[in-house]
């Protein structure tokens, strides 16, 4: 007899995994995905202004997009700007190191010409030279 009671020659081994609790974490995974998947992939919503025609502009690397909504609420890619005093700085620290990135502003169509000029100004200011409007083409 061995200490573990079989007797000797008739030692058997577990060599299997009870794969059953990792199935359940993965399944729990899984829900959790899809459930926070669409709300990661959240827009802002902007009606762009329709042009006719427009020259395309080559895109070299990710550029820096402002957005101001119809509500007049500023946008630096996702983050909020709460007063037009703080735009020029977070402009210049988005754009720190990388002074040849390309700056563009999407202005929703029903805000005011004079908020989207002082918007515009503030970004001139904060030292971009080059700044692009955002448009759409009609639909047709």
């Amino acid at each position: 007899m061995d200490i573990g009671g079989a007797p000797r020659g008739q030692r058997s081994n577990m060599s299997q995994i009870n794969v059953t609790p990792f199935v359940d974490v993965m399944l729990v995974l899984l829900i959790i995905f899809m459930v926070t998947a669409p709300m990661m992939d959240q827009g802002v919503e902007v009606d762009l202004p329709e042009v006719a025609e427009t020259p395309g502009l080559p895109v070299q690397q990710d550029p820096l997009v402002i957005t101001l909504e119809k509500s007049g609420q500023i946008l630096i890619g996702k983050a909020k700007i709460d007063q037009l005093s703080k735009l020029g700085p977070v402009i210049q620290q988005a754009l720190k190191g990388k002074p040849d990135r390309e700056v563009f502003l999407e202005a929703d169509e029903k805000v005011p010409y004079g908020r989207v000029v002082k918007v515009m100004a503030a970004v001139k200011k904060a030292g971009v030279e080059k700044l692009g409007m955002v448009t759409r083409l009609p639909e047709e």
